[in-house]
């Protein structure tokens, strides 16, 4: 928000960081009185795009749902080398590395409560607010996901209660992750770092970032962020590049009102070793067979919005973007003869306007929010294959022409009652999905789905520090571009549904936050594949179950006491998610364990937690901190039949679970402004571990080894 807003229209700055994800703002009770002292108000209207700020605490402790929010501060405390790495400390959320690009800065994995993590295709990644998916209806999966941790601030994970807002494929959650804010100062402040890391086995790398930026008093705010990475993974020939560029700005136009954006860059080019053979991975579980193999991309992106506070009581805001994306994957075939090349382009543009007016009628006040937006797509594919012998190529056997034009309308109601909070609502989605195959002979395929899709979020504040909460959410999954290949009378593929239900609890006062949800989704209608390559075919056919308890506790121990300094938490999830139809009803789905569970401990002595912090340098008078934690896993499947004894080919059976322990030392040097050493180790103990892939590039992959690490970081 603006930093000239009247004290009438300051409440509203913390609506407006939830209102991205559309949900409904969290009611905080008023300072040291009870729920019921805070009466029908609530805090704020909410429209904005900005997920996160000052008032983050505040809005998730009431938040009528599941959800998690890892600051920077966590981030850096973790020792975590990527996005990742981060998410694997998220109740209910797991990553599947069972891709050819596992491992990889390519491509990103995140599966929630059972849900497939493959490319994350059944939840809904978001960049600053802005579908991260190259398309989000036509091609969800985040094949290439362009996100670099080094220029993300926070990571907002939505696990349930905010299927209104945004869509599609949102019965995964919502997961934001939002880049490195403008600084709120005049002089331009800033940090840069250099990080290598070196694994045990295999290779090395380096990560750098830069990021600098000011606000002017003339109303104008810029901020510079730059994240790259080089080297090679752990396996051998696991060669990376990447480059990550963001110039953000905003500019107040009046008191009340804003224009922000942001360009972008980013472009990867990674090796990607695959799947080994049982016997290959006896012999050198880090070896490479696939050395030809190679997945890039390249994304160009703009956005740029309007936010006016219009009064006490309204509030609007207008966004619009545009992105143009490509990437390729490389891979040879089973014989070793030939490469298969896979070019795909997309072109995606929306416009998204939202307007948000308060009502108080005697005791009841409501927040009505009303949005739409209207997304295209353009997407071109390419499949063709070229002889490794000779080089030459040979003509594609498929090219696509893919368009989607999706509108999408909403409303719903932030109704305060005493303590009680109810949000109903409504996301009604008209897609419109054409393919044009240029085969022998031209074939052009098209698809219109409509779905409406209720939901309704309740919430009691029992006191100033407990929240009890249940909420009922509708979700669905579009019919994707190469899904509708199979699309014909005989076989009218219809949208993915879901219904999900959650009910429970949140405590978060000075020095404990506590929470545990219970989760119920059924989800049907699901789109399946038949067979490979070029002969795959999709039906509506598949029903999975997914149900268990997330938990999460973070005690921090009194700053008088002889355990100051100290800060421990954990969390355990427990997941059960089944196949619900066909001969593998009641099997486990594959490549997610039911028990999950994270601990850790940070201790800091002397120095800034968190160091650089809006300019301030916390190596001014030194200090260290020292974090160890842990992340375990139980055991997974591979297939529906869930088949325990290990194939040949390496791509069936067990995956045994693991837990890897982490470690890091950091130091704020004294009479050096600003200036921070790290050195770690993440997998300390070097657990051998490993998942199998369940693509084209079948067979067993070792997980990370050991890596040491050593990072500088100086603020200015």
């Amino acid at each position: 928000m603006s930093r000239h807003l009247p004290c009438s229209l300051r409440p509203c700055s913390l609506a407006i960081t939830l209102a991205c994800l559309g949900l409904s703002p969290g009611a905080q009770a008023q300072q040291g009185g009870s729920a019921d002292d805070a009466g029908p108000v609530l805090e704020t209207i909410q429209v904005s795009s900005n997920l996160l700020g000052t008032s983050m605490a505040a809005s998730t402790k009431n938040f009528a749902g599941a959800r998690s929010v890892v600051q920077k501060e966590e981030i850096e405390n973790s020792g975590a080398s990527s996005v990742s790495d981060v998410m694997r400390r998220i109740p209910g959320v797991q990553i599947s590395d069972n891709s050819s690009s596992a491992g990889s800065a390519v491509s990103l994995n995140i599966g929630v409560r059972g849900l497939p993590g493959r490319f994350s295709p059944r939840s809904t990644v978001l960049l600053d607010g802005i579908p991260m998916s190259v398309a989000p209806y036509g091609q969800p999966q985040l094949s290439f996901a362009p996100v670099s941790l080094a220029n993300v601030e926070t990571v907002d994970v939505v696990r349930g209660g905010g299927a209104v807002r945004f869509g599609p494929q949102n019965v995964g959650g919502i997961i934001n992750f939002k880049t490195r804010r403008i600084p709120g100062t005049a002089s331009i402040t800033g940090d840069a770092s250099v990080r290598q890391n070196s694994y045990s086995e295999g290779g090395h790398n380096t990560q750098y970032s830069v990021f600098a930026g000011s606000q002017q008093d003339s109303g104008l705010g810029l901020a510079l962020l730059y994240s790259g990475m080089t080297g090679s993974d752990w396996r051998v020939a696991s060669d990376e590049k990447l480059n990550d560029f963001a110039l953000k700005f905003r500019y107040d136009l009046s008191p009340t009102a804003e224009v922000y954006g942001k360009l972008s860059y980013y472009d990867v080019t990674s090796r990607t070793p695959g799947g080994l053979t049982q016997a290959q991975y006896r012999l050198d579980p880090f070896q490479n067979t696939r050395r030809l193999d190679f997945w890039n991309g390249e994304r160009k992106a703009f956005d740029i919005g309007y936010l006016n506070s219009i009064s006490a009581t309204e509030e609007l805001e207008v966004r619009a973007y545009y992105n143009d994306s490509s990437r390729q994957s490389t891979l040879i075939n089973a014989a070793g003869t030939g490469l298969g090349h896979q070019p795909r382009n997309y072109e995606t543009a929306a416009f998204e306007p939202r307007y948000t007016q308060r009502f108080r009628t005697g005791a009841v006040t409501q927040d009505v929010t009303v949005g739409y937006r209207y997304l295209r797509e353009r997407a071109d594919e390419t499949i063709y294959n070229v002889v490794v012998a000779t080089g030459v190529q040979q003509a594609p056997t498929r090219f696509a022409d893919n368009s989607t034009d999706a509108q999408a309308i909403y409303i719903d109601n932030k109704i305060a009652l005493n303590a009680w909070r109810l949000t109903p609502g409504v996301r009604y989605e008209h897609i419109r999905t054409q393919r044009i195959n240029h085969l022998p002979q031209e074939e052009q395929i098209e698809l219109l789905n409509n779905q409406a899709l209720p939901s309704l979020n309740v919430a009691y504040l029992l006191n100033n520090n407990v929240t009890v909460f249940a909420n009922y959410n509708s979700s669905f999954g579009a019919v994707q571009n190469i899904q509708l290949n199979a699309q014909s009378a005989k076989n009218p593929l219809q949208p993915e549904l879901a219904k999900t239900m959650e009910l429970g609890g949140r405590w978060k006062s000075a020095s404990l936050a506590a929470e545990a949800t219970l989760f119920n989704i059924k989800f049907d209608n699901q789109i399946q594949s038949v067979g490979s390559g070029l002969n795959t075919t999709f039906f509506n056919r598949g029903a999975t179950h997914h149900r268990g308890l997330e938990t999460a506790l973070d005690y921090r121990f009194d700053e008088s006491g002889p355990w100051r300094g100290l800060n421990a938490y954990a969390t355990y999830t427990y997941t059960r998610a089944t196949l619900k139809e066909g001969a593998n009803a009641g099997n486990d789905v594959p490549y997610y364990s039911r028990n999950t569970d994270t601990v850790g401990l940070h201790y800091q002595r002397g120095g800034e937690r968190g160091g650089q912090r809006g300019g301030q340098r916390g190596g001014e008078r030194g200090g260290w901190s020292f974090d160890l934690s842990s992340t375990h896993q139980t055991r997974q499947f591979a297939d529906d039949a869930n088949t325990v004894l290990e194939n040949g080919a390496g791509d069936l059976g067990l995956i045994p679970g693991y837990r890897t322990w982490n470690m890091q030392v950091k130091w704020q040097v004294p009479g050096q402004p600003g200036l921070e050493l790290l050195a770690g180790a993440n997998n300390l103990a070097d657990k051998r571990y490993f998942t199998r892939t369940s693509d084209g590039n079948l067979g067993k992959m070792v997980g990370a080894p050991r890596m040491v690490y050593l990072q500088g970081r100086l603020a200015f």
